[in-house]
């Protein structure tokens, strides 16, 4: 049905609730609750010694910060490649299987014995490699290891495979 020509629309109001300006400025409404911090060039010279001497002492302890490099070390293969059951990790698993089953290392079910591929073997270690390179520094430490493991075993193998061939 048509709408009656009497009723008017309703009007809409836009309100502005930015705290800058187009141009950087902090809004009029804003001023009294913003207050800009300054700048750290604008204290004097004779403060910013007082200041570092305070720094170093919560700095000190670097041992702790070279620990957890000392325990990737203690950590075996079999404990890297083993799965944390992160959902990248557990994305990545049937990629690594794939690449193991077209290499022949790993039973394919749906074929009676194992055949090796290396067209395939070769482009699930691509893949894997680029989405290694895409998630670089956005992953865990376990994941990164889990990654670099399977792919580095996956690599090794992969060679090995095509040498013999």
């Amino acid at each position: 049905m048509p709408t009656p020509a009497k009723e008017k629309p309703k009007e809409l109001k836009v309100t502005d609730k930015r705290i800058f300006t187009a141009e950087g400025e902090i809004r009029e409404e804003f001023r009294q609750e913003i207050n800009p911090a300054e700048p750290l060039a604008a204290k004097p010279a004779a403060e910013a010694p007082a200041e570092k001497p305070a720094e170093k002492p919560a700095e000190t302890p670097q041992p702790e910060k070279q620990q957890p490099p000392r325990e990737e070390r203690r950590r075996t293969i079999a404990d890297k490649a083993q799965n944390p059951g992160t959902a990248f990790t557990d994305f990545i698993e049937p990629l690594i299987a794939q690449a193991y089953m077209s290499l022949g290392m790993l039973r394919n079910p749906y074929q009676p014995k194992p055949t090796i591929d290396v067209g395939a073997a070769r482009q699930m270690i691509e893949i894997i490699t680029m989405l290694k390179d895409k998630t670089a520094g956005n992953l865990t430490p376990d994941e990164e290891d889990f990654l670099a493991t399977h792919l580095g075993e996956l690599k090794l193998a992969f060679v090995q495979r095509t040498k013999s061939i």
